[in-house]
């Protein structure tokens, strides 16, 4: 497709109607939502049913005292039996549940029978170094297989775990040490980036010698890299010598479904992070059903790959928890998507035959950028559905990745949802919706979602301002960890009665979403807003345009002036022109008043 053609598509074609044979066998028809608006508690205390409860909750919703929420508060479940135990209780213990593909090419299989039993040697050894329900557990981990099973083994015996992103520093690592009071540390000698290994436990080291870490017993440690490490006699503990000293079998015992699950932080304007608190049932509700729905899974014979980290929320909710809950079968790479060669993610999918992709618009730009001719050379049939994540996608974006990765066959879903919301809240439903490039566009079943202006009022269609949660949902956060005053001040206090996400959206004709990113990244240029993703998107709707960064700089005659940093298609050359070309362009697409 030529970029006059691609144009022309972005301006003439903006709906792609779901795929007839998909349609016919959807997970979720378009009754879902009928079924929600009619009886919204209703609607997720099925969903719920999805679930195994050693206590079946008769309780949905307590919303007595808002912003404080309770779901199925009288019901009890185990998380981890919910996401192995049952599955394999089932027959399906020769399932595969991960493919673990190392950056260096190293592989392995875990079916959800051996799953199961990593799970329960973590969960006895946490419990031979002194873990008890409640007690935090602090994971500071590459994207290996270990992650998990650490992550569940928490969930297991009901210890809070805060998963700390691997690129962190030894003081963010500390600090949130701190904030959570960990007991434990899970880490590994290092993983694998970029080719070579990349340290982890210095960092630990490091960390621990700060103010407040003091009530850190242990440190396990996974060896993954070979690397030499530094060791601290009676603390540090090799992980492979604890499990293998430990039964195979471990009985789960259930927790009440309010029982916190994690804390995963998150930035905060202050500078200091939020611990961002989920519990148990509600989270795994409304996960599994939202992956599950979104992503259209039939566990039997699509083999699913999330590109996230699980430091962050997406790798909580869909690598662990939700893929999980619904029995999928998985891919977990460890390392980057250019080594050791640029085709590292369609050779991937290629290897494994992975059918529902789920990556960021970073990554998707960053792919237009190196060229459309490293995918083509792999053979990605076994695609059928993607799915976009993490922030805003621009409508070239979209288009590319429909044509060059789908095939123009492949829905695209996506997705809007944060840290705080825990789940999918807003995104096409792949049988159901006629999808429009770079819109997430309607709320899903049992979400209530709209755009106000500054008073509160919702606006109209055709018009901007605020994307808020009118009712609670089963996966929101609860509060900030420590901090319950925070967190009414952060999430609560802009509207009356309705959570406010932080980010700008419009709504266009048809009453669709369209985000528009944070709203400190709102620029007032001359009185007018404009928002740094509208900017950049169009910048990188350009053809000689791979990746746009955009920031508002003062001004004195404007208030703010624009500041666009682009990057080349790997095609493309500077010419003397081409700065007037770009500033015409954006003035072009998005009027005048937007030129930076």
């Amino acid at each position: 497709m030529s970029n006059e053609s691609l144009a022309n598509l972005l301006k003439e074609e903006r709906r792609f109607e779901p795929p007839a044979e998909l349609a016919a066998h959807a997970n979720v028809t378009a009754q879902a939502y009928a079924r929600a608006e009619a009886d919204r508690l209703g609607f997720w205390a099925e969903q719920a049913e999805r679930l195994s409860w050693t206590t079946t909750p008769r309780q949905t919703l307590d919303w007595s005292n808002p912003p404080f929420a309770t779901w199925f508060a009288d019901g009890e479940l185990n998380v981890a039996h919910n996401c192995v135990d049952r599955h394999v209780h089932a027959g399906l213990g020769d399932r595969v549940a991960i493919h673990f593909e190392g950056e260096p090419g190293d592989t392995r299989t875990l079916t959800y029978a051996q799953l199961q039993t990593e799970v329960a040697r973590a969960a006895h050894t946490l419990t031979a170094l002194g873990v008890h329900p409640g007690d935090r557990v602090a994971i500071y981990m590459p994207m290996i297989p270990e992650t998990v099973v650490a992550m569940l083994a928490c969930a297991r015996i009901g210890a809070p775990h805060s998963v700390v992103f691997g690129g962190f520093s030894a003081d963010a690592l500390a600090t949130r040490i701190t904030d959570a009071d960990a007991r434990v540390v899970i880490t590994a000698d290092g993983g694998y980036r970029r080719g070579k290994p990349s340290a982890l436990k210095p960092a630990v080291d490091e960390a621990l010698t700060r103010p407040g870490t003091e009530n850190v017993r242990n440190v396990l440690v996974v060896r993954r890299t070979g690397q030499e490490v530094a060791w601290t006699k009676d603390r540090d503990i090799w992980w492979h010598q604890a499990l293998d000293a430990q039964p195979h079998q471990h009985t789960a015992q259930p927790f009440p479904a309010e029982h916190p699950l994690f804390i995963l932080y998150t930035s905060g304007t202050t500078g200091r992070p939020k611990g961002i608190l989920h519990t148990s049932g509600g989270y795994l509700t409304q996960t599994a059903y939202t992956h599950h729905a979104v992503f259209d899974l039939k566990p039997d014979t699509d083999v699913y790959w999330c590109t996230a980290d699980v430091g962050w929320v997406t790798g909580h909710s869909y690598i662990v928890y939700g893929p999980l809950a619904n029995a999928a079968t998985q891919v977990i790479y460890e390392g980057t998507p250019d080594t050791p060669h640029q085709g590292r993610f369609w050779e991937i999918i290629e290897k494994y035959k992975v059918t529902i992709l789920y990556t960021a618009p970073t990554a998707i730009r960053t792919f237009m950028k190196w060229g459309e001719h490293i995918p083509a050379q792999h053979d990605l049939s076994s695609l059928r559905l993607l799915g976009s994540v993490g922030e805003p996608i621009n409508p070239e974006a979209w288009m590319w990745y429909r044509r060059h990765i789908g095939a123009d066959r492949c829905p695209i879903v996506d997705t809007w949802w944060q840290t705080e919301t825990g789940a999918m809240m807003i995104s096409p439903l792949p049988g159901v919706t006629p999808t429009k490039p770079g819109s997430a566009q309607t709320p899903l079943p049992g979400i209530a979602a709209t755009v106000v202006d500054d008073t509160g009022t919702e606006v109209p269609h055709g018009h901007g301002g605020y994307l808020v949660l009118t009712q609670p949902w089963p996966s929101m956060l609860r509060t900030i960890w420590g901090d319950d005053q925070r967190y009414r001040e952060t999430y609560w206090s802009r509207f009356t009665d309705r959570y406010f996400a932080g980010d700008g959206a419009k709504k266009d004709d048809d009453g669709d979403i369209w985000l528009l990113g944070r709203v400190d990244d709102v620029m007032l240029v001359s009185g007018h807003n404009i928002s740094t993703t509208e900017v950049e998107s169009a910048l990188v709707s350009h053809p000689k345009i791979a990746e746009a960064a955009v920031v508002g700089a003062n001004d004195p005659t404007t208030g703010q002036a624009i500041v666009a940093f682009v990057i080349l298609r790997g095609t493309a050359t500077e010419t003397d022109t081409l700065t007037h070309d770009l500033r015409t362009h954006v003035a072009h697409t998005l009027g005048p008043i937007a030129k930076p």
